[in-house]
């Protein structure tokens, strides 16, 4: 028997941002707006976005490091209440192993004319594969380029 291991992990990132909670809910729904902001970082290269933005509806963002490895981000939408609330569920794929699975909750909070998005997320780490802390940190990192392209206008 092989040895089999799950790591349970969760966290919670809270952020203000300046627009209201109509046009930040647009940026994670819209395909354009989401694309440049949710990315992967330096060194790796977009190989396969898809988006059907809508409860049943599913994701995907397949990428490869300059090294040649590739990451695959694959989401499925359980609750979409639009400008409150996003649930989805997603797997994390490195060279085609899943290293991880997702429960990710996105609220979207009126706060004075601006917003505060809550996002939470539950994550099982499969066979050691995956950091919860790199995760939380990889995911810090989009809502702050999040807040980029909501600073640009274009969202």
């Amino acid at each position: 028997m092989s040895n089999q291991s799950v790591r349970h992990s969760m966290f919670v990132i809270e952020r203000s941002y300046q627009p209201s909670p109509a046009r930040v809910f647009k940026a994670w729904a819209t395909p354009a707006a989401k694309a440049r902001w949710f990315r992967g970082p330096e060194g790796w290269n977009e190989d396969i976005r898809e988006m059907d933005f809508r409860v049943g509806g599913r994701e995907r963002l397949r990428g490869v490091w300059d090294g040649g490895r590739s990451s695959d981000f694959l989401a499925h939408y359980h609750d979409i209440v639009p400008e409150q609330r996003i649930i989805y569920a997603y797997e994390m794929q490195v060279d085609e192993q899943r290293i991880s699975v997702s429960l990710a909750t996105v609220e979207f909070r009126r706060e004075g004319a601006g917003t505060r998005l809550v996002f939470t997320e539950q994550m099982v780490c499969l066979e050691g594969l995956e950091d919860p802390a790199g995760r939380e940190k990889g995911t810090r990192a989009l809502l702050d380029r999040l807040g980029v392209e909501l600073r640009s206008g274009t969202a």
